[in-house]
């Protein structure tokens, strides 16, 4: 699940979706934001699929094989975005 579709859930689907309400989304996403330099190559993910990813490893206990394959990265990409993530 990408974050291209549950942007436009209503409030009540997106928190029921996500584990949490649209604003705390968009405010963790701005610290995530802040807190992440880019260099390098490019990701592959935007950075509101990497929370996403996150918030569904955390809410729905997925391995990282699982969440790879909805996502189309390895599992060890789904590792170290998870790793980046928390430490934001």
């Amino acid at each position: 699940m990408r974050y291209e579709t549950v942007q436009n859930l209503k409030d009540e689907d997106f928190k029921r979706c996500t584990g949490v309400q649209r604003n705390t989304f968009e405010q963790m996403l701005a610290i995530m934001e802040a807190g992440l330099r880019n260099f390098g190559r490019p990701t592959t993910l935007k950075r509101a699929d990497q929370l996403l990813m996150t918030l569904m490893y955390w809410r729905e206990y997925r391995t990282e094989f699982h969440i790879g394959l909805t996502y189309g990265v390895s599992e060890s990409t789904v590792c170290r975005t998870i790793q980046k993530v928390e430490m934001c």
